[in-house]
């Protein structure tokens, strides 16, 4: 069967070339706009400057300032005295300190050394004669140290009294009590270490109230000694 239409007729016979001739077309003139470049006018400006053809400088004047000429030296004179020095110098003798066999030489004694003793604090455990109460006077070396132990737990138990704010707030602890039994018998705190101030104070309170003690002796001369001694606070 034959088409009826003229192909010379058909307008769609050619749209792929007319398409690919317009796309390019097209696609230049974007390239061509996005290529446009403008830039601004550039006014050319002439500049002159006039300057003589001939300078002249002008040289200031100065005015020559005339110093007179240092004065001469003043002249010798013709004729030069002799002055003769008449004062006396009197010389310093100088004796000799060497002796002879004939002086007497002073015989100097002995110089004897006076040792100074220096007070140390002793430990209680390394002291030879320990501190005691009066109730331990005269007790054997072997048992001082249990009788002072003993003595001293029976003052603290005697003073002892539990701080009412410490027993409201449910304080208890242990109190280390650092003191020193001095050459005279008498107490000194070095230091203490408490959970609480009111433990701290009470436990510093009952080592003051101490009656005092015999001293102790290392090598037979009162010398200071060292006691650490647990206090413990504890609520039943």
């Amino acid at each position: 069967m034959e088409p009826k239409k003229n192909p010379k007729a058909d307008l769609t016979r050619n749209s792929g070339l007319y398409f690919a001739i317009g796309l390019a077309i097209i696609s230049f003139v974007c390239w061509q706009a996005i290529e446009w470049k403008k830039y601004d006018k550039v006014e050319a400006f002439n500049y002159t400057m006039d300057v003589d053809e001939q300078l002249e400088e002008e040289v200031p004047l100065t005015e020559q300032i005339k110093t007179p000429p240092p004065p001469p030296p003043p002249a010798a004179p013709e004729v030069i005295e002799v002055v003769e020095d008449e004062e006396e110098v009197e010389e310093t003798v100088i004796e000799s300190t060497e002796t002879t066999q004939e002086e007497e030489i002073a015989e100097v004694e002995d110089i004897v050394e006076v040792e100074e003793p220096i007070d140390v604090d002793v430990p209680f455990t390394v002291i030879e004669d320990k501190p005691m109460f009066e109730d331990c006077k005269g007790v054997p070396k072997a048992q001082q140290f249990t009788c002072f132990k003993e003595n001293l737990d029976k003052h603290v138990r005697k003073t002892f009294r539990y701080p009412d704010m410490a027993q409201e707030m449910g304080i208890q602890g242990r109190v280390y009590v650092n003191f020193r039994i001095n050459k005279d018998g008498t107490i000194t705190i070095l230091n203490t270490r408490a959970p609480d101030k009111s433990l701290d104070e009470e436990a510093r309170r009952i080592i003051n109230k101490l009656p005092k003690l015999i001293p102790g002796k290392q090598r037979g001369r009162p010398t200071p000694v060292t006691f650490a001694y647990p206090i413990v606070f504890k609520l039943n």
